[in-house]
């Protein structure tokens, strides 16, 4: 049961500036935080992120700040590397632009209640009128639906939302199957899916909502090319991490 595990929450955060600090704001409300070690990552940062970070004063709290900029990928991996390092059992990934609420992570972490599951992601598909509410833009609602779809004709899943950012870890799961290999830019959680799947391992879902602020398409076509080629790739077995 993951209530007697010993679990750790990391933010990911770059040029999050002041977002880092509403995060917080919400932890400090929710008494179920008590139970979570919270470790900060800031992957190098060139605005006032870090002067906000230090703003932060919790007990159970480990700040790093990573002297380079490791990527997206690499500074999740930075971050699992850390939870395994300490014995954690099991971990969750959040963003440090607090685009998913972390109201979700008890919830998540409920969910490791079987023994092939080595991931639980937050799925904002579920229930698709929330998304909208949430702001999701268009291109992104439309093209979350397309490549899931992509994603579970090729892996033979039905996942909701293969692209979420909200995710939680069996650690003991991810050291057996290896995650060093996984691409260290913005393409590390797709990569992670191929993986955990290919391993014959389950992913959970949970049902969650997600606020939208900041959305820049260019980023999000490139990301999806790369989502498309990695999967004909490794279909192809041209493509192993």
């Amino acid at each position: 049961m993951y209530s007697k595990k010993k679990n750790l929450v990391f933010i990911v955060t770059y040029n999050s500036s002041k977002k880092i600090l509403d995060i917080f704001k919400k932890i400090k409300i929710n008494k179920e935080f008590k139970k979570y070690d919270i470790y900060i990552s800031d992957d190098n940062s060139k605005d006032d992120t870090l002067k906000y970070i230090k703003k932060i004063k919790k007990k159970n709290l480990i700040i790093n700040i990573n002297k380079k900029n490791l990527g997206y990928g690499g500074n999740i991996k930075h971050c699992i590397d850390y939870a395994i390092k300490k014995k954690y059992d099991y971990a969750v990934m959040i963003h440090g632009d607090d685009q998913y609420d972390v109201k979700n992570i008890p919830i998540l972490l409920r969910k490791f209640n079987k023994p092939k599951i080595a991931a639980v992601t937050g799925s904002r598909m579920q229930i698709k009128k929330d998304a909208i509410a949430g702001n999701m833009p268009v291109y992104k609602f439309v093209g979350n639906i397309v490549l899931t779809k992509t994603f579970n004709f090729f892996f033979s899943t039905n996942f909701t939302d293969a692209h979420t950012g909200l995710w939680g870890y069996d650690l003991k799961i991810l050291r057996r199957i290896g995650y060093k290999k996984i691409d260290n830019g913005y393409n590390f959680d797709s990569q992670l899916r191929i993986k955990i799947t290919k391993n014959n391992y389950d992913i959970g879902e949970i049902p969650i909502k997600a606020s939208y602020k900041d959305e820049h398409s260019s980023y999000h076509f490139g990301y999806s090319f790369k989502f498309l080629l990695d999967i004909f790739l490794v279909k192809l077995g041209l493509l192993k991490f």
